[in-house]
């Protein structure tokens, strides 16, 4: 019955229970066996005849219908009235044959009764949610329990609460979707029921259309709980709904822009098809728009050299002509529903909210930036065009200049977003040379940034991110670069032993064989006294001891003749490891092999055809 009524029209589901119904009052009368039990049976059918007709009215007249509870509802009162029509059926006898084989009990009308006592009062809960002269969903929502979902409660409260959000008067609306939320967040189960039950769409619909800040807060948030896992962010995009959150994020109150943001992040986060999707709808200018907003403002000249000054002038610019603007078509994949359904709202609020956001409180723009951090994080994780597309309107300027004036949860926020950045560089060539060149002022801006943190942070989460920055970025400096090194090394020394550990990966990526200046990069580390703290990381835990090794292999390998590495006895200390890390690590025997036999040709008596290496 469900599955096969999924793809009529609702006037068509309805017409089949109330054609059974009239069949069954037919049969009633013509009835001559179990007449008693036969007219008991007429008494519902005519109860719940007259329920369905009151149904088809409202269906009929109403604008927007959730259909969902009505077709599960009106598919168990068909099966039932087709049990009802077969009985009933029975107790009109022919002949003798029929007799016979008309087997009806007593018992069967007791069943059948309470199986259309059960429509009756599933009937009876349906019109009280949709008919609003009973007090359905345009006059409250509906919390009592049809016998339809005595076994699962859940499932009445999603769909009166859906059918409220749908259907309700505004204040409802709200305080359905912020109900949604809360089952939402019980379990993953209750979030997959409210996704299977059509719970997106008139979500998405109030997030969109509503004139009220609460309301597409309470929408916002909601959608945001569900989509903590990859197919219910599918249904999600599915729904359109990665236009409609780009169209609320471009123009609308700072307040319900911050859930935008959150709703972004957390999309891009579970799933690279809505990652991919945000950027084609080209939600990271606006994102870097709002981070952007009053950054520059205070201090335009400090820290970022004549060049910058130009690049902050230009970025202003942008600022200011994307938050004017009176429709974002800019969006150049928008399909025609989002196109044609949202240009109307989004020409006529074009730019309204800009005063009010610079009216806000600081703590209500914080929260904006942290948003549009995280989204722009969450956006370039893993994702080179993504991460070009951010470099492309500015944003590592403007990330740069937050690292450096902001705390807390933004300054990580956008060092989170450098990282993932720069580690597409790293990958990419071409995004190296786009964004990373060495005469870049915003390129520039950055590492002074991330080199701040190295140096000044006492906090390891923050300095983590830095460090990575810097070592993704190795391959863009040259050997007279030597500021970016010596910080690095210093951490080798870090008492926290997981920086200890990140500032030997990154300087492994200095000295690392492909690296064009690994040799005068391994120079400087040696330089900057690295050799000592290497060997005392030999002594850390697992992880400083495997990284410190391989940094250690990379400086005897590029400056094996270095007085330092013979003072520090390094040889010594790497025929040891041969027995004791290479234990747990044996894929690195040949690299260690490679720097005994380079160490040994500048030791005096060392003979290198003894060792374990020869090339």
């Amino acid at each position: 019955m469900m599955g096969s009524s999924e793809g009529k029209r609702i006037e068509e589901v309805l017409s089949y229970p109330i054609l059974l119904a009239e069949r069954i009052r037919a049969a009633v009368d013509e009835a001559e066996s179990f007449k008693l039990e036969c007219g008991e049976v007429g008494k519902q059918v005519d109860r719940l005849l007259q329920m369905l007709r009151i149904l088809v009215r409202f269906t009929t007249a109403a604008q927007f219908l959730y259909e969902r509870p009505i077709r599960r509802v009106v598919a168990e009162v068909s099966r039932n009235l087709e049990r009802g029509l077969a009985l009933v059926r029975k107790c009109k006898h022919h002949n003798i044959f029929s007799r016979v084989v008309a087997i009806t009990s007593v018992p069967d009308f007791k069943k059948l009764l309470n199986l259309l006592e059960a429509s009756v009062g599933d009937m009876r809960w349906l019109l009280s949610v949709f008919d609003s002269e009973n007090g359905g969903a345009t006059g409250g929502i509906v919390l009592s329990l049809p016998p339809i979902a005595s076994n699962d409660p859940i499932i009445s409260w999603v769909w009166s609460y859906i059918a409220a959000v749908q259907m309700g008067q505004l204040a409802d609306r709200i305080e359905a979707a912020n109900n949604l939320a809360s089952h939402a967040q019980d379990n993953d189960r209750n979030k997959k029921i409210i996704v299977e039950e059509g719970g997106v769409p008139p979500l998405l619909k109030l997030f969109k259309e509503s004139s009220s800040a609460d309301a597409q807060i309470a929408a916002a948030y909601a959608l945001r709980i569900l989509a903590n896992e990859r197919e219910r962010v599918r249904n999600i995009v599915s729904e359109m709904g990665i236009p409609i959150v780009v169209l609320v994020l471009g123009d609308s109150p700072t307040t319900v822009q911050i859930q935008a943001a959150k709703l972004v992040a957390r999309m891009a986060e579970h799933d690279p098809v809505a990652q991919d999707d945000f950027a084609r709808e080209n939600v990271i200018r606006p994102l870097v728009t709002l981070l952007s907003f009053e950054t520059f403002v205070d201090d335009p000249k400090a820290q970022l050299g004549k060049q910058s000054i130009h690049s902050i002038v230009q970025i202003n610019k942008e600022m200011e002509k994307y938050s004017s603007s009176n429709s974002w078509n800019y969006r150049p994949h928008m399909n025609s529903y989002s196109s044609s359904s949202m240009e109307g709202s989004s020409s006529s609020r074009g730019g309204n909210h800009r005063k009010e956001r610079e009216n806000e409180k600081p703590e209500v723009k914080l929260q904006l930036k942290i948003s549009c951090a995280e989204a722009l994080w969450m956006l370039a994780r893993g994702s080179v065009l993504n991460s070009k597309r951010i470099t492309e309107t500015k944003g590592l300027l403007c990330l740069a200049k937050l690292v450096e004036k902001e705390h807390g949860e933004l300054q990580y926020n956008c060092l989170m977003t450098v990282m993932e950045i720069t580690a597409a560089a790293e990958s990419s060539a071409d995004l190296r040379r786009s964004a990373f060149r060495t005469n870049s002022p915003a390129a520039k801006a950055v590492v002074d940034q991330l080199l701040k943190v190295i140096k000044e942070s006492d906090s390891s989460t923050l300095q983590t991110p830095a460090i990575k920055s810097i070592g993704s970025l190795a391959k863009t400096f040259p050997a007279r670069e030597t500021r970016v090194i010596e910080p690095l090394v210093a951490q080798l020394s870090s008492r926290d032993q997981e920086v200890a550990a990140e500032a030997a990966i990154a300087l492994q990526k200095f000295a690392f064989p492909e690296n064009f200046l690994c040799m005068e990069h391994s120079k400087t580390i040696i330089k900057f006294d690295g050799v000592p703290y290497l060997m005392k990381m030999l002594r850390g835990s697992e992880r400083t001891q495997l990284h410190g090794l391989i940094l250690l292999c990379y400086l005897a390998m590029h400056a094996g003749d270095s007085d330092a590495l013979e003072q520090a006895r390094v040889l010594t200390a790497l025929e040891g490891a041969d027995r004791t890390v290479l234990a747990q690590h044996p894929q690195l025997k040949e690299l260690v092999s490679k720097a005994i036999y380079q160490l040994s040709l500048y030791h005096t008596g060392v003979h290198p055809q003894r060792q374990s290496y020869a090339p």
